[in-house]
């Protein structure tokens, strides 16, 4: 038998982490930060619920921070396992970990400096050196390698078509001659999006954990694209700004691919587009470095000899002195600043001036988590507070979910047909109370499958 326990992401979409012991190993599914509100937060500062010393392996499904962004206060409080993922997520962590350790430094500095935490002194949660040395224990697969972690225990990485290097998890046990295998969805992604391969088809799956991210929505059937080319032309005609916070990784790229084409197509002007992102910079590059890890359509434009992730008026801004810079343009510009749900980084400094302003727009792009600020602007909020400051939100506000690296329900029930043979128990993380329920209706509904949405802390007996 085999204990699966969920630590993370159930209840909410941030800090995915699952605990599976099987056959004598420990493995820690993801390891991610808890984000939004403050009662997820807080969990963060917690004892991780396992001694990390007890930890054997940590397998990680992809880069983004609420699947990897707790690995570095783990390492530092004795987790001195191994670390698997994709060589391309190995790659992204490398920037993210060492950049999210940076911020987390550098907001404990100007906490103590201006006196605004109740903690006294202030401290980071990890620091660029526990990032450094969390990045020593990476040991990197290649997508479809059989990789066995003793003589009955096999671990296999597939593309869920999430991002750039996300994978499904298959840990398989080969002590029978049939073995048993649990499939770990990770973010399931969708078909047909710019730059990334459609996720893999999975068999002979016997225990599934799928996220439920927009498991009560379906996407918007308008065109992504055709919907920024509008904001994009309509926020120009104000003469304002566009102000698109956005992941560093992943939703970036996807824009500057989609701008860049909108632009050759002659549906939207040339118009100076500011990365202002340090972190967005260096994962583009690994982007163009993986171009054989996209989709068919992407390396044939690369093939072309396109720089697929470069719009005709692409303004860099790695240093501080250049993003205050943007502070002086007053209209005509697209400014893409990280994070995508507005929770730290330079986004903050340009929603502090640019909210203010009726002429000037804020475009959401990806799921908002409850919480943060990206949901109080796009719920409405008429302020928001940003560096102990309330800052009024006068500017035009729109969301285009169309660009979200989700599957809505529909994409996952698709997927789920696929399957050969219904898994026994498919467990429903990674979502909201709501969300999590809907999806889990929905799959009985369609298919009759006994589905478990578990809380924090549940543990399971399998039968692996």
């Amino acid at each position: 038998m085999a204990k699966l326990t969920f630590w993370g992401a159930v209840g909410t979409v941030t800090g995915s982490r699952y605990i599976l012991d099987v056959e004598g190993t420990r493995l820690l599914i993801d390891c991610g930060l808890f984000q939004g509100t403050k009662d997820n937060r807080v969990k963060n500062w917690e004892p991780f619920p396992a001694p990390p010393s007890s930890i054997d392996r940590v397998l990680l499904t992809h880069a983004h921070m609420d699947h990897t962004g707790y690995l570095p206060r783990l390492v530092h409080d004795g987790f001195s396992g191994r670390v698997h993922c994709t060589h391309a997520t190995h790659e992204l962590c490398d920037i993210l970990l060492r950049d999210s350790a940076h911020i987390q430094e550098e907001d404990a500095y100007w906490a103590n400096k201006q006196g605004y935490s109740k903690h006294k002194p202030a401290l980071p949660l990890y620091t660029v050196a526990d990032a450094e040395h969390a990045m020593k224990l990476f040991s990197p697969l290649y997508f479809g390698e059989d990789f066995y972690l003793n003589d009955v225990l096999r671990i296999k990485l597939r593309d869920s078509g999430h991002m750039l290097g996300s994978s499904f998890i298959d840990v398989k046990t080969t002590r029978t001659r049939e073995g048993k295998k649990l499939l770990f969805s990770g973010d399931l992604g969708r078909a047909g999006r710019p730059i990334l391969r459609d996720p893999v088809q999975v068999y002979n799956v016997d225990y599934l954990m799928v996220e439920s991210t927009y498991g009560s929505r379906l996407h918007e059937e308008t065109s992504a694209t055709d919907e920024l080319a509008r904001v994009i032309n309509e926020s120009m005609a104000r003469g304002g700004v566009l102000v698109i916070p956005a992941f560093a990784v992943g939703q970036t790229q996807t824009l500057l691919y989609v701008i860049r084409e909108l632009e050759e197509k002659r549906k939207i002007p040339v118009l100076p587009i500011y990365i202002d992102s340090p972190l967005a910079i260096e994962a583009t590059v690994v982007h163009e470095r993986r171009i054989a890890e996209l989709d068919m359509e992407s390396r044939m434009q690369s093939l072309l000899g396109k720089k697929i992730f470069r719009p005709g008026d692409l303004r860099i801004c790695k240093s501080r002195d250049e993003s205050k810079v943007i502070n002086a343009v007053k209209g005509g510009a697209i400014i893409v600043s990280s994070s995508g749900m507005a929770t730290g980084g330079r986004i903050l400094h340009h929603l502090q001036q640019r909210l203010p302003r009726a002429e000037n727009t804020i475009l959401l792009i990806g799921y908002q988590a409850h919480g943060t600020r990206g949901r109080q602007i796009m719920e409405g909020e008429p302020e928001v507070k940003i560096h102990g400051q309330l800052v009024p939100v006068r500017a035009k506000v729109e969301t285009i979910l169309g660009f979200t690296g989700h599957a809505d329900y529909n994409e996952v029930l698709a997927w789920l047909m696929g399957f050969n043979r219904p898994p026994d128990k498919p467990f429903i993380v990674h979502g909201d109370p709501e969300t999590s329920t809907a999806l889990a209706e929905k799959i009985r509904s369609h298919f009759g499958w006994e589905t478990v949405v578990p809380g924090y802390g549940d543990s399971f007996e399998l039968d692996l």
